[in-house]
This record gives C-alpha cells, structure tokens and sequence, in this order.
C-alpha cells in the first residue's frame, strides 16, 4: 500500500487517473443499459446481444487506427471530435424508437467514434512516474478499473429499474461526456507528444507480446460479457440482483489487484492468474442461488485485475514508446471483439437454452484462455527485476522469443 501512497502523491497521476476512470465508466454500464433497453422495446435478448456487439465491433475496428491518429493530429483534437460525436449517436438510440437494423448500424457508428482514452492514458503513464513505479501504477490502473465494474452495474440496473432504461443510456453518456473533459484537459494529455511509428498499421502485431495479450484479452473479455449477460437474465427484470452480483464479480477483483497485483511478473503468472478466474466460473455453473453466485464471482473476481495486469505490463516492456498507443489499442480492440462475441453468445444461448446456460459459455470462455495462456508462456517476458519501462526509440527491436 505504501508503493499505491507513493504513486498518488507523484504531480499528476491522480487526476489522469480519476479523469480516465470517469471517461471510461460507460464501459462498465452501457452493456447493461442496452441490454435491458433493447429487450424491452423489442423482447429478445439476442437482438440486444447484437446492439451490443456492434457497438464493441465498431470500437474495436476504430481503436488502433484513432491511436494511431493521435500521433498525428494529437491526443486533445481526436479525443475532442470522437467524445462529442460517440455521445451524441449513443443518445440517440436511447431517446428515438429506432428498430433493430438502425440500432446495431448506429451502435456501430457510436463504437467507431468511442474516444480511445485506454491507449491514450496508458501511453502517458510512462511519462508521469519513474521506472521503478511504473508497474505498480498499471496494477492500480487495472485495479482502480474494478470500480468501473463495480458501481457501473449497480447504478445501471438502479436507473434502469427504478427510473428507466432511456436514461441509464444517458447517465453512462453523462459519465463520458464529464470525464472526457476531465481527461481531456490535463495538462499531460496535452503535453505528452506520441512520436509517429515508422512501422505500418498492424505492424505491431508481429510481436509476441502483442499478439497474445490480445489474443487471450478478447477470449477473457468474452466470458466477463457472457457473465454479465447471464447475470442480467437471471435478476434484471426482478430488481437490483443483477447488479449486485456483477459488483461483488468486481469486487473480488479490487481485492485481487489491491493484493497481489503489483507482484513481479513471470511467464507463468497469466496462467496462475486466470486458473482462479476459470475456476470461479466453473464452480458457479453448480447452482444460480444468488449467495453462491455471489461466492463464486468473488472467487472468480480475485485473478481478473492481476491478470489484466499482465497483458498491459507485458506490452509496455516489450515495446517502443512510439508503438505502445498502437499495440494497447489492437489489445483493447481484442477485448471489444471479446465484448461483442461474448454478449452475442451469450444471447443466443439465454433465447434458445435458458439463462443459466450463458454462465456455462462463461465458463467455457474462462477455460479456454487459461489453456491458452498455459501454452503461449514460453513467449511470454520474464519480467522480475524488471519495471516495465518501454523500451526507447533508438535502436532496432528484437523479437521477444
């Protein structure tokens, strides 16, 4: 906790850090919010599903290439534009009665235009702390997100029940638009300049690091939208369940990254991490009662921010300063198709088997990157007694093998 005080203390981290964290709350409540949005006004979980995903599909297509214009036009213009045009087109399809077609073509637009606030902050952490601290802020960073998960889900399905699912939309939207402002005008954000990358778009993802921290981020990502979307069939049309149960899943994640999260990393430590994700969501499939529903998640909860924290650390000591933005993106851009894929998923298998069968394709989801993870540690870094600086932008990068 002492390395945490020490952080905040350094001029700077803590409002970047509050300011992102307002700016990306949306994530934590529009699924919810359209997913009870669109059900209502048009009785299927599966078309819900797919607003959703197109909204994630679309964020995750326009991620690496608005992180890759920020070099170029800048951090504050790009983050400016795609804020005010991503509030107004997701307003939009809360407030009109539009159908499912226009839904899903908008929800696609208003990903396309969702600010890139992760890569952006994450290429300015390195800028703000030293070397030494560095690691230790994306623990916090992938902690303190656990917050998102936590009061997002509760205050959704608090609006959406007890006011409306409309304006759920726009709280999320006030979240976006009040934080982004935040975050858009700390002075780091307009004094860190992002040096243009010499390789081309996607080059990045010739790199090991990249290529598995996106990879498993987008099958991780998947079983969390899948949870959500059981969870939200199970106890969202019958009050405030439904969000508890998605804070207490958040919950074990704060306490996870709060107690080890900051822990040296090795090439084995994401396979550690997410074998107590899988084995929470496992366990949960034995019974939908909401106590141990509510166990389970927490379990489950404990390996999610440490092993977020692996997939960011891993990529901001492997790769050049000039290409972190980028490569952040393409793994946030995997998360979002994760998103997508998993609420879709998750649909289907709520319409046609029942909603406890989403918890199973959770589950499965869960599994299936822990394996992963287990056979792609021979190319991951061996970070211990290193901090996780990224490397300079001099001199060639050797392919971590």
């Amino acid at each position: 906790m002492k390395t945490y005080a020490e952080l905040l203390k350094v001029r700077g981290v803590t409002r970047v850090v509050l300011s992102q964290l307002l700016a990306r709350f949306p994530h934590g409540m529009l699924a919810i919010a359209f997913l009870i949005h669109v059900e209502s006004v048009h009785n299927s979980y599966a078309a819900a599903g797919l607003v959703v995903g197109a909204i994630a599909v679309g964020e995750a297509i326009a991620g690496p290439i608005s992180s890759r214009l920020m070099s170029r036009w800048g951090m504050r213009p790009l983050l400016t534009v795609m804020t005010i045009v991503a509030v107004i087109t997701l307003s939009s399809m809360a407030i009109f009665p539009f159908s499912v077609p226009v839904l899903i073509v908008l929800g696609f637009i208003g990903g396309c235009s969702f600010p890139p606030i992760q890569p952006a902050v994450r290429t300015i952490y390195p800028k703000l702390v030293p070397n030494r601290l560095l690691t230790p802020l994306f623990s916090l960073d992938a902690t303190a997100q656990e917050i998102i998960w936590i009061v997002g889900p509760v205050l959704t399905t608090f609006v959406a029940v007890q006011v409306g699912s409309v304006e759920a939309v726009l709280t999320a939207m006030a979240f976006l638009a009040g934080g982004g402002l935040w975050f858009i005008t700390a002075p780091s954000v307009g004094q860190v300049r992002i040096p243009p990358s010499k390789r081309r778009l996607g080059g990045v993802l010739t790199k090991a690091p990249v290529i598995i921290s996106t990879l498993l981020g987008l099958t991780l990502v998947s079983c969390f939208s899948a949870v959500e979307a059981g969870i939200i069939a199970l106890y969202g049309k019958g009050g405030a369940e439904a969000g508890w149960l998605l804070a207490i899943y958040a919950l074990g994640s704060l306490v996870g990254g709060l107690g080890w999260g900051h822990r040296e990393i090795a090439p084995w430590s994401m396979t550690r991490r997410l074998a107590v994700v899988a084995t929470g969501l496992s366990l949960a499939i034995v019974s939908t009662d909401f106590w141990w529903l509510a166990l389970m998640l927490f379990i489950s909860g404990l390996g999610v921010a440490p092993a977020l924290t692996v997939l960011f650390a891993n990529v901001s000591a492997t790769m050049k300063f000039s290409e972190t933005a980028e490569s952040y993106a393409w793994i946030g851009s995997g998360q979002l198709i994760g998103a997508g894929l998993g609420a879709a998923v998750a649909g289907f298998c709520i319409d046609h088997y029942g909603a406890p069968s989403a918890i199973v394709a959770a589950a499965l989801f869960a599994l299936i990157t822990t394996v992963g993870a287990f056979f792609t540690k021979r190319w991951s870094p061996d970070l211990r007694g290193s901090h996780g600086a990224p490397l300079p932008d001099t001199g060639p990068l050797e392919t971590i093998s």
